[in-house]
């Protein structure tokens, strides 16, 4: 099974494949990092944004995707971007026709590291293990995009809910 994680965000999305086989056993295909131009306007970052993840769903070619849940904490004008992203990366999993699961910050961490309250470090050292990978992937944003896909493989071979079920066909 390939997974697409992903880690939404306007300035940087991390993305990042894997491919599993079973609950012990997955490998890194791909992983990386969209990013706009910072000082462009967001509706030409939205647009740069959708191109290059269409690009990346082109390359990567998975057979589900993961998504973190958004999280708002303190600063809500942040989060409203990051929800503008996070509706890009819908869409665009939406237009591939792609099964689409959704899991919180508190999902992921429990999942890899047993502990919800886990630290970013923490959590990179915890997909470098499960990927068996010599160090952590960098940036921050495609660790976490890795977290989500992982996740995705432990809960889906539970028996993990779909979230959204998108088709190709139109009616």
């Amino acid at each position: 099974m390939r997974i697409l994680g992903i880690d939404p965000g306007l300035g940087i999305c991390g993305f990042g494949l894997i491919e599993t086989t079973s609950r012990a056993g997955a490998k890194a295909l791909d992983y990386g990092a969209v990013t706009t131009e910072v000082d462009a306007p967001i509706p030409s970052r939205l647009r740069e944004l959708y191109e290059s993840l269409m690009q990346v769903f082109e390359e990567c070619r998975p057979e589900m995707v993961a998504v973190e849940k958004l999280f708002f904490s303190k600063n809500i004008t942040t989060g409203i971007v990051v929800a503008e992203a996070r509706g890009v990366v819908l869409l665009v999993a939406a237009l591939k026709g792609l099964p689409v699961y959704e899991y919180s910050p508190n999902q992921i961490k429990l999942s890899l590291a047993g502990y919800g309250a886990a630290t970013k470090t923490q959590m990179e050292e915890m997909v470098r293990v499960h990927l068996g990978l010599d160090v952590k992937p960098k940036p921050d944003d495609a660790a976490d995009a890795l977290a989500v896909a992982i996740t995705c493989s432990f809960l889906y071979q539970r028996g993990g809910e779909e979230k959204y079920k998108f088709s190709n066909s139109r009616k």
